[in-house]
């Protein structure tokens, strides 16, 4: 890569996972995996050294440079590069929009896909019509009739339909590729209707301009491509709704757009793959020269395009100059240029290590080693002080005695707690630590959401907050905008708990990091402990761990980004229905499991409540990619202090198999709430999380009478649970 001093890149996407066109048919008909035929911008952005924003364009402040988003602030730019794509124009025929399957986004259409399948596998689908009788739609009815006869119960059964509103299928081809793709489908009893115009859609079916109607159970939409709305409201120059390009790619000075949302003003260019591939080098050259201030350069698009469209099974048509050839050799000429075209942007380089620097000889081996991985230290919760660091260093403070401190430096709880003299405790914590993901909105969230968390395990309820932010040095609009998005995404999850931000305190920094210190209320009867836990009393976990494995191979460029869209997802999730059912419930005893890991928490709760625990590693819920980071030995930086924990084990063999055990030390960032309860009331307990959407909370093992060692936790296999 060739970064650009000063410039920072930024990739907004509404799907983290970006299939390829060219592959979505072999996906269809089974011949790929869904992963073989996807880019995962998470990777290709970490590789880049950019910022990756999940979420969806929806409008241009052209004025202000901002791109307008769904779900978050908008984005700040200085220069703008748009390529959103098409969809099938399902507006102009009605009922289209509500009873039709587009297949663009394709990014949607695997989801949408699934559930075809599931219906032809039941039987409740036998009739498959397919609008639109472009190569995209011609190669996609193949694929699809050639996957739902080897699933079907009944193949015989199922009936195929392509519907054309041109006078034949594949009207841009030379005649000899028509007749070829005619007799292919004829030969695999596929009807053809065309020139036949689709004017109603209904459950059930079709109606056509000459009256006739198709009776269907499933309709796929192929037909052209419509741009999206609001590119009208944006004030670009626009041509049949698309974005209107110079030579350079150029809609506007500051605007640059690409792929098939344009229209290329020198002369019109079909919307296909082909020619937005060969356009990205010359987009991404002009994109750089901008920049810099030099000249751009023209986009010529290829005269002669080859064509190869597959056949649904291993064989493929071609044709360049006019000539058509086929055979199993087309497919996999085709399989060869996919693939490789693929490699390009999936099998990436490893990320440098950081460099070497000059070693002082008054540094001892570890002290060499620590410094030297510095600049891969984690940053979330992994960011701790270990465990031991940390009970050295306090053990040597003696604070101010108050009588009002009912909880402090002394005990081994989530939050100290005080006696204002009321009817009411007031419980304090705080919680600070350095960015883990890109978006500073994101990061905002789980920062307030894990700040929280204390104050929910301590079963609390949050009142006020103080901010605590560093942000790295920058120009002035830059600081600007990172400190007005972190601030907002943490506001939105303290306003959801009724806290109210008070006030804080800024500083500049090498990294963008964040933190609170949260105030709460809590009757005096009724807040939880880390201790309380009583033999018998079920242990539940109310979120999957992994996070610190999943963010460590993210630093590195080798997590999946649906892996890390997953965890974000749980790690945005607030704790406090979870603490108000475990209320319910009437919990012994809680804690949050954060960054000493599932077995440092639990740890601490069964040497402060003097009993044992059997956890069943089985039964633990691991994030989605989680087993695959560990596996690969990608561990947050402070794992290794956390193995430390490994000596409260009883049976260390098991502790040693990989990758399961191992992820009981991982460091979590806004992890879940583990509590102790009577086991009588743990399924109840546990139909509620569920519920209230904790979709992964699991009873991870029971709490045992005390066997007065030093290793209180035992590990079982399922069958060994009672």
């Amino acid at each position: 890569m060739r970064p650009i001093e000063g410039v920072r890149f930024t990739l907004l996407t509404r799907e983290a996972e970006t299939p390829y066109s060219g592959m979505l048919p072999g996906v269809v008909a089974g011949r790929y995996a869904r992963d073989e035929a996807q880019i995962d911008a998470g990777k290709l952005v970490r590789f880049a050294g950019g910022r990756l924003f999940r979420d969806e364009a929806i409008g241009i402040d052209r004025v202000g440079r901002r791109v307008l988003c769904r779900s978050r602030p908008p984005v700040r730019y200085d220069l703008l590069s748009l390529d959103i794509g098409s969809r099938p124009n399902t507006q102009s025929v009605p009922g289209a929009a509500e009873h039709a399957i587009p297949v663009k986004p394709i990014d949607g259409f695997f989801e949408r896909f699934e559930g075809v399948l599931a219906r032809v596998r039941a039987g409740r689908s036998r009739r498959v019509l397919l609008v639109g009788g472009g190569a995209g739609g011609v190669e996609l009815l193949l694929s699809v009739a050639s996957r739902l006869r080897r699933e079907a119960p009944d193949a015989a059964a199922l009936e195929f339909t392509l519907v054309a509103a041109s006078e034949d299928i594949l009207p841009t081809f030379p005649a000899a590729f028509r007749a070829r793709f005619r007799a292919i489908m004829a030969d695999r009893g596929i009807a053809v209707r065309a020139p036949a115009r689709v004017v109603n859609v209904e459950p059930g079916g079709v109606t056509l301009a000459d009256g006739a109607s198709l009776a269907a159970d499933e309709i796929l939409w192929t037909t052209e491509a419509a741009p999206a709305a609001w590119l009208a409201e944006t004030g670009l120059p626009l041509d049949g709704g698309f974005v209107s390009v110079d030579a350079t790619l150029r809609a506007a000075d500051d605007v640059f757009a690409a792929g098939d949302m344009i229209a290329f003003a020198p002369g019109a260019i079909p919307r296909s793959g082909v020619y937005a591939v060969r356009a990205g080098p010359l987009l991404a050259y002009n994109i750089r020269a901008a920049l810099i201030g030099r000249k751009l350069r023209p986009y010529r698009p290829q005269r002669r395009a080859l064509a190869i469209v597959g056949t649904g099974s291993r064989e493929a048509v071609l044709t360049r100059n006019g000539i058509t050839l086929a055979g199993e050799w087309a497919g996999r000429l085709k399989e060869w240029i996919d693939r490789r075209w693929m490699a390009t942007y999936t099998d990436l380089p490893a990320m440098a290590e950081p460099g070497s620097a000059m070693v002082s000889p008054l540094a001892d081996a570890a002290a060499v080693h620590a410094l030297s991985a510095a600049a891969m230290r984690c940053g979330g919760c992994g960011a701790k002080v270990d465990a031991t660091v940390l009970s050295r260093a306090l053990g040597r403070l003696v604070p101010a005695h108050r009588d009002e401190v009912l909880i402090g430096l002394d005990s081994p709880d989530d939050a100290a707690v005080f006696d204002t003299g009321g009817p009411l405790l007031s419980v304090h914590t705080v919680d600070y630590f350095r960015s883990m993901v890109d978006d500073p909105f994101v990061f905002g969230k789980i920062a307030a959401n894990h700040a929280l968390s204390d104050i929910y395990a301590m079963g609390a309820t949050p009142s006020t907050a103080l901010a605590i932010v560093t942000l790295p040095y920058g120009p002035e609009k830059m600081v600007e905008a990172e400190l007005t998005d972190i601030m907002l995404g943490a506001n939105e999850i303290l306003r959801l708990a009724g806290c109210a931000l008070v006030g804080g305190h800024t500083s500049e920094g090498a990294e963008l990091a964040l933190g609170f210190a949260v105030n709460g209320q809590v009757e005096r009867a009724g807040f939880f402990r880390k201790t309380g836990l009583r033999p018998g009393d079920a242990l539940i976990l109310t979120k999957p761990i992994g996070t610190g494995t999943l963010l460590a191979a993210d630093m590195q460029g080798r997590a999946r980004a649906r892996w890390m869209q997953d965890a974000l997802r749980h790690m945005t999730r607030s704790n406090a229905k979870a603490a108000d059912i475990f209320r319910h419930y009437q919990a012994h005893a809680v804690t949050d499991v954060t960054g000493f890991g599932l077995l440092g928490h639990l740890v601490e709760m069964t040497r402060a409540s003097w009993v044992d625990a059997d956890l069943v590693l089985a039964s633990i819920p691991v994030l989605d990619g989680a087993h695959d980071c560990i596996a690969a030995g990608f561990v947050s930086s402070l794992q290794p202090a956390n193995l430390r924990f490994s000596t409260a084990i009883r049976n260390l063999d098991i502790a040693r198999q990989p990758p399961s055990a191992a992820l009981l030390f991982d460091p979590q960032t806004a992890g879940g709430l583990l509590a102790g309860l009577d086991n009588s009331v743990a399924a109840s307990c546990l139909q509620a999380l569920r519920e209230a959407g904790y979709d992964r909370a699991a009873l991870i093992g029971r709490v045992q009478l005390a066997t007065n060692t030093a290793a209180p936790i035992r590990l079982l296999d399922p069958a060994e649970c009672t």
